[in-house]
């Protein structure tokens, strides 16, 4: 079965093959403009766009947003991690990490599955970590440098991709729509 996913960014895409791909489901790139709204939910914010997509391929389409949620932070960036990253990136981060000893944080995702009739499911993951002292590690993308999820030695950016999708954040919540999309359409 075909999912489409609403991304511009190749990591994301790539993750989400090697997590939907055992199970069935073929991604492909949706290449559309999605539209953002500023919110504190991640859920809201991937709801806004799957229901603001205009496809009409016959597949289901699935936008995912995530997010860095750093306890001793109060919780930020959030769901501005992608402006944070962006502006100050993971040397701003530990910047304002210095001297703080509550490492403790987790990544968030929330994967908005729009059906072909246009109804819109939204389905969340996490993963606990802490904050790293310093960058490690080349792979990945955006703060996995910078995270060590709980049980692990490793920032996620020292892991291989299908290692990191064991365990991360958007591998659970991508796992969660796979199961309600093979349920709500069944093959033959």
């Amino acid at each position: 079965m075909i999912v489409l996913l609403a991304t511009k960014n190749p990591h994301k895409l790539a993750e989400a093959r090697v997590v939907l791909s055992p199970l069935g489901l073929e991604v492909r790139l949706l290449d559309v403009r999605k539209l953002e709204i500023q919110s504190n939910s991640l859920a809201e914010i991937a709801r806004f766009a799957a229901e603001n997509i205009r496809a009409s391929a016959g597949a289901p389409v699935l936008v995912e947003d995530a997010g860095l949620f750093i306890d001793a932070l109060g919780g930020f960036p959030g769901p501005y991690s992608a402006y944070v990253y962006s502006t100050i990136g993971l040397r701003g981060v530990l910047k304002l990490m210095e001297g703080v000893e509550d490492r403790r944080a987790r990544f968030e995702s929330a994967v908005a599955v729009k059906t072909p009739k246009g109804e819109v499911e939204v389905f969340v993951g996490a993963v606990e970590g802490v904050i790293a002292r310093e960058p490690r590690g080349t792979r990945g993308f955006g703060f996995d440098p910078i995270f060590v999820p709980k049980g692990y030695s490793r920032t996620f950016a020292e892991m291989t991709i299908e290692e990191k999708c064991r365990v991360s954040h958007r591998a659970r919540a991508l796992r969660a729509a796979a199961a309600w999309i093979l349920e709500q359409f069944p093959q033959s």
